[in-house]
């Protein structure tokens, strides 16, 4: 498995439009080969954000590399740069492999 993780700081006041903007957003992931499944947390919130994470796991390394170069991401993230004013900073990306699995 792969997990690809952003985590955004929201503006004070600006969580329902910032979780508006994702709700209403053509992700594309259901039918991108590869795609396991989509998180968006809302996290603690602070004086000066609120913290937000989305987790998406992949099959692969290669399956999230393909929907990166791919014009289903281009159409999903079309228009991304337009809500600017909702964060405090840019959004900031981790990646992990799995080293280990366990499940119910």
């Amino acid at each position: 498995m792969y997990l690809t993780m952003n985590r955004f700081r929201v503006k004070p006041g600006q969580e329902t439009a910032f979780e508006t903007v994702w709700k209403s957003r053509d992700s594309q992931l259901p039918q991108v080969p590869g795609f396991v499944s989509f998180h968006l947390m809302r996290g603690p919130s602070k004086e000066d954000h609120t913290l937000y994470a989305s987790h998406t796991l992949w099959e692969s390394e290669e399956a999230f590399t393909a929907w990166t170069k791919s014009e289903a991401f281009r159409t999903a993230h079309r228009g991304a740069g337009g809500n600017a004013d909702l964060y405090a900073g840019p959004p900031e990306l981790e990646i992990f492999a799995s080293v280990q699995h366990i499940a119910a």
